[in-house]
């Protein structure tokens, strides 16, 4: 990709994100019935899969061509699958949003969707679950962990000092100390929010056929958007956001905060070849 253009990576991925979101909420976008929509979930999740691997080739740029980047990306990726696959079957515990979201701040949000994308395809591949939810398991954690390092820079507050340099230096670490734990108190309020976001998105592409039809939360074909919307949310809190989303950012919450200020920091030493 040529130098000249660095915004056509993040222009192409931010395209085929908004090309995602409509696969994973195509229930509200077109009328389908329950049968229909079954049917038709393979086809979409098969139409996700070349959109991750182009969003994969137009994001390795010069980037992320160099050795050490494509290594980070390769050991981060085995280590997200090993940390998914020991923790599968254990309802709600997603253990890999914790480094995901680390690694995504660490890194930036490009190389933190591009880990997203790698993480699920090999814990997948090696976990023999693929399916038609693997797709869309790829595009939420993507955006789990590119959205961490969407979020606002947090610098230390650094004030005048007109004593010694041992009291300036002083008051430097202090501010660089607050501003650490500022930084991890924003993942972690990020991780509980992603955590309940990524299950009402992998709820959604499903549900018009979960519960069936003449139920109080299913899915109304032709209905309008805000009489789908509501059924859809009281669908998600019974079947998943009181228990396997509560789990999950109640898991990731922790995590962060007992593991995050040793893991970024070590993240960080490891830096990235700049632009």
């Amino acid at each position: 990709m040529s130098a000249a253009r660095p915004w056509l990576a993040p222009l192409a991925l931010t395209a085929g994100s908004l090309v995602a979101l409509a696969g994973f909420t195509w229930p509200l976008l077109a009328s389908a019935v329950p049968s229909d929509a079954q049917a038709a979930t393979p086809v979409v999740a098969m139409a996700l899969v070349p959109a991750a691997i182009v969003a994969l080739a137009l994001a390795l740029d010069r980037d992320m061509h160099s050795a050490k980047a494509v290594a980070l990306l390769g050991v981060l990726a085995a280590i997200g699958a090993g940390i998914r696959i020991a923790g599968a079957g254990v309802g709600g515990i997603e253990a890999v949003f914790i480094l995901l979201i680390l690694a995504g701040r660490a890194y930036g949000p490009r190389f933190g969707f591009l880990l997203g994308l790698l993480t699920i395809a090999v814990s997948s591949l090696l976990w023999g679950g693929l399916g038609p939810w693997t797709a869309f398991q790829m595009f939420g954690c993507a955006w789990v962990a590119a959205g961490a390092g969407l979020l606002p820079r947090i610098r230390p507050r650094l004030a005048r000092a007109s004593a010694s340099d041992a009291a300036a230096a002083s008051l430097a670490a202090r501010a660089a100390r607050r501003a650490a734990r500022l930084e991890i108190a924003m993942l972690a309020g990020y991780g509980v929010v992603a955590s309940y976001v990524f299950g009402l998105l992998m709820n959604i592409w499903f549900w018009p056929f979960a519960v069936g039809t003449g139920t109080g939360i299913s899915y109304e074909a032709g209905a309008p958007i805000g009489t789908n919307l509501a059924s859809f949310a009281l669908y998600s809190l019974v079947s998943s956001t009181l228990t396997w989303d509560t789990v999950r950012a109640v898991t990731t919450l922790v995590g962060i905060l007992l593991l995050g200020p040793a893991v970024l920091a070590a993240l960080r030493r490891a830096k990235l070849p700049a632009r």
